[in-house]
């Protein structure tokens, strides 16, 4: 159900990282609790983040959370098409990313979860 390709967080974010920049979205176990997506804000480009600090919300019919940065480094580019069509996230959540980091520290990917654990996590 978690693909093994992606780290996970406790807080419910997953991370591909690869060449240095990680790419940043919400588990089908977040969709799933938050329910219809209708608005996310994230941050701009050149923003600078830090491991396990906010650095937006996304907002549903039921609620507004935040979103929870699984690495620290750098905002290079955030996901345009959130911000006209955030339903995205519910559609396809191992597949929308948010936010693309520039690692700052790259170990930090190693300290995640993997999917299995993940997995256990939200059993």
């Amino acid at each position: 159900m978690y693909p093994d390709t992606l780290k996970y967080t406790k807080d419910h974010e997953w991370i591909s990282a690869s060449d240095g920049i990680g790419r940043v979205g919400i588990t089908d176990y977040a969709q799933q609790q938050l329910g219809d997506v209708v608005y996310v804000e994230l941050p701009e480009a050149g923003t600078k983040v830090s491991q396990g600090e906010s650095f937006g919300t996304i907002e549903s019919v039921k609620a507004v959370s935040e979103l929870f940065a699984p690495v620290s480094g750098e905002v290079v580019e955030v996901n345009a098409a959130l911000k006209d069509k955030p339903e995205l996230v519910n559609s396809s959540p191992h597949d929308t990313w948010m936010i693309a980091i520039r690692l700052s520290e790259p170990s930090e990917v190693d300290e995640l979860l993997d999917a299995g654990a993940y997995g256990s996590l939200v059993k």
